[in-house]
């Protein structure tokens, strides 16, 4: 057995994390219809006013403001009818005093109008004109050229999130690809001479891997881009050929070998290949968890067992991965409710301890770091700190909702 390096606090390891992050700086051409997401590299600007014309914002008549002065019930004033226009269509029709051309909301303003009367004000005739009830002002119910946006106006800018409604603004300007940055590669890789890949006949004392498909799915959850790479066997020089591998990626993630057995071999890898920036933290599950860079790559050492990897990756993969990606951090849902049992914690170790919230109580989740279900079987997890070692039964806790 050999002793860790170190053991820091979450909030260190946090610390040194942070300072850690080099947010990817490769940029992607994305169709509009793959931007959702995507933080985009560079500002875009509108080539066009939105709208490209003033156009009719009711159904009714467009007309001159000022020939409908003084119309009202009693006193109808009568327009005569030049054309009608719909929306996608133009009119050829100059609108003077006295005169309308019928229009649907939505469509270009014919010449000479500065104004819309709604249907509901006026009546038709019988002899192709229309009587105005009420007066319109000038501008009333028209929708200006470049309202929206104007030419030269900054439709996204470089680090906005491409969301839904700037997915619509992008296609008002007509655009149909921007510049995006790249989504971080993550190299993962199972370690262990246990450990064989789904699908294959299991010998005595092998175990399917897990880590390799959660870590994945994970990553796929916040921006990155998983690179699965098949397990690897407990010797130093299959952990070198396996690091060799992953020499493209951004983030390398190794799950196992990262404890203090004689096999486990991650901190003699680390020293031979990398700068190694912390190995052990002071919490439960994961405390055999170690960050360093190994090249130009920032390297995870996560425990074998799986409920601490995907621990880890929550508490510590994720928020690295997001700022490495140059997304905003992620605000988990949380919730108040009692504990419905007491729950003891080791000393000196900061604790995530997994619930599930049942008759708006948190019950105990966890089982042990080696069972996937104390994870999958939960709901979130409550936060234990290194000086507490019992939360008793009945205490208001704030659960972080998975």
């Amino acid at each position: 057995m050999r002793p860790f390096t170190s053991t820091i606090s979450i909030e260190e390891a946090r610390r040194r994390l942070s300072a850690g992050v080099r947010p990817v700086e490769r940029i992607d051409w994305a169709p509009l219809t793959e931007a959702a997401g995507r933080i985009v590299a560079e500002d875009v600007t509108s080539p066009i006013d939105v709208p490209p014309f003033a156009r009719s914002a009711m159904d009714g008549y467009a007309v001159v403001a000022a020939s409908t002065a003084g119309a009202s019930e009693a006193a109808p004033i009568r327009l005569r009818i030049l054309d009608r226009v719909h929306t996608g269509d133009t009119s050829p029709a100059v609108v003077v005093a006295g005169t309308a051309v019928e229009i649907a909301t939505g469509a270009p303003m014919p010449e000479g109008a500065d104004a819309v009367i709604m249907v509901e004000e006026t009546r038709r005739a019988g002899d192709g004109a229309v009587d105005v009830h009420a007066p319109v002002a000038a501008g009333q119910h028209v929708g200006k050229r470049g309202a929206d946006l104007t030419v030269g106006g900054v439709v996204v800018r470089r680090g906005d999130q491409v969301n839904p409604s700037r997915v619509g603004a992008l296609a008002a300007i007509g655009c149909t690809e921007l510049a995006v940055y790249s989504r971080p590669r993550v190299a993962i890789v199972s370690t262990g001479n246990e450990i064989v890949a789904p699908g294959t006949p299991l010998s005595p004392a092998q175990v399917y891997d897990v880590n390799r498909f959660t870590l994945a799915a994970v990553v796929s959850a916040h921006g990155g881009v998983p690179e699965l790479h098949e397990p690897v066997r407990d010797t130093i020089e299959d952990l070198h050929d396996a690091l060799d591998r992953c020499a493209d990626a951004d983030i390398i993630v190794f799950s196992g070998g990262s404890s203090v057995g004689d096999r486990d071999l991650l901190a003699d890898l680390l020293a031979a290949r990398g700068e190694l920036i912390f190995h052990g933290i002071a919490v439960k599950p994961g405390k055999p968890t170690a960050f360093a860079r190994v090249g130009d790559a920032a390297f995870f050492g996560m425990p074998g067992n799986p409920t601490s990897c995907l621990s880890n990756a929550f508490i510590l993969l994720v928020p690295f991965l997001r700022a490495t990606a140059r997304l905003p951090p992620e605000t988990p849902r949380t919730m108040r409710v009692p504990l419905a049992r007491r729950v003891a914690s080791q000393a000196g170790r900061h604790q995530f301890y997994t619930v599930r919230i049942s008759d708006g109580r948190a019950f105990p989740a966890f089982k042990g770091s080696g069972d996937i279900t104390s994870l999958s079987q939960a709901d979130g997890y409550i936060e234990i700190p290194a000086d507490q070692s019992t939360v008793e039964e009945g205490t208001m806790v704030q659960v972080t909702m998975f």
